[in-house]
């Protein structure tokens, strides 16, 4: 872009909206958030995230641009996904406070105002808008519930609406995590696992869609889940992977041990009893080799995890040093 913010002082809030395809709407939620950001007195940015559209929506954005310094955009070379997006405009906000939304008009700039005093004024690290009445079929919704009961059932989280676009942080956070893959959905539980711990919602308006459609499929739910796993196994021991590899380990192999010292004793006790031919016999050898499998994976990964160059790599809240 040729145009920079020309403000001395950074903006308290930025607005990021990633895109694809989207240059019908552009224009009406380019209006919207003005509209609601002046009324407020709130000084912002807006950067388009511009994940390798094939229509015109570069276009547009760079007429918005020519006559609004405070536009800011990106685009990428193809469509590498929402993560990387999110990832690359979490970069460059300059916000105090930093709201997310999508660019298809079904997320509403009037929830702008009460995201920002939430995190502003009452202090919370992240707040998830709550779609609590949605314009989706049920083809979406039902899956949509269950992924949301599964996710704060096991990361501990209690949001109604983890998958929702239109979130808000506190700069801190964004410039805490890294985004990548789908991991998008996951959001509040890096947030979480990272130290922000103060994480709330908001019910928002969900409006129906005006143009386009969705650029979403159903796999995005088996994504979703294969991706919760990745990111609570990550979070939780990818410092300590002995912990988790190596417990089951010993744990599987001890089984197969005390299975096989039962069929020892029994072996010696009674001449005529046939320890290699039952089947208790094979289970304890499965177990015997997937437990030592386990240790060795654990001890392989301990070992990559204190070469990498982040192993080291701890967030930092605030510093005193006096010299």
């Amino acid at each position: 872009m040729h145009n920079t913010n020309s403000h001395i002082t950074k903006p308290e809030l930025s607005i990021v909206i990633p895109l694809f395809d989207e240059e019908e709407s552009l224009p009406e939620l380019y209006e919207w958030i003005k509209k609601v950001t002046n009324e407020h007195n709130l000084t912002h940015e807006i950067i388009f995230a511009d994940d390798g559209s094939r229509d015109n929506s570069w276009e547009v954005i760079k007429k918005l641009s020519e006559s609004d310094s405070s536009v800011k955009a990106f685009r990428f070379m193809r469509n590498y996904g929402k993560s990387a997006a999110l990832n690359e405009a979490f970069k460059i906000c300059q916000g105090k406070v930093v709201i997310t939304m999508d660019a298809d008009l079904q997320d509403s700039p009037d929830e702008i105002p009460g995201l920002y005093k939430m995190i502003k004024s009452d202090g919370y690290d992240l707040v998830s808008g709550w779609k609590k009445t949605r314009h989706d079929p049920v083809s979406k919704t039902i899956p949509s519930k269950f992924f949301n009961y599964v996710t704060s059932i096991s990361s501990g989280i209690k949001l109604h609406d983890f998958n929702c676009g239109l979130k808000a942080y506190n700069s801190k956070v964004i410039k805490s995590i890294e985004i990548y893959g789908e991991m998008h959905r996951y959001i509040p539980v890096m947030a979480k696992q990272a130290g922000f711990d103060k994480i709330g919602e908001k019910v928002v308006e969900h409006r129906a869609r005006k143009y386009g459609t969705t650029k979403f499929g159903l796999e995005r739910f088996i994504n979703g889940f294969l991706d919760l796993m990745s990111i609570l196994f990550v979070t939780r021991f990818g410092k300590k992977p002995m912990h988790f590899f190596g417990t089951w380990g010993v744990v599987m192999f001890s089984i197969g041990m005390l299975i096989l010292l039962y069929l020892s004793v029994g072996r010696l006790a009674f001449h005529a009893y046939g320890m290699t031919s039952r089947p208790l016999f094979f289970f304890a050898i499965v177990f015997v080799l997937l437990g030592a499998q386990l240790f060795l994976t654990g001890f392989l990964a301990e070992l990559v995890s204190r070469s990498s160059a982040d192993r080291n790599n701890y967030l930092i809240d605030e510093k005193i040093s006096n010299s």
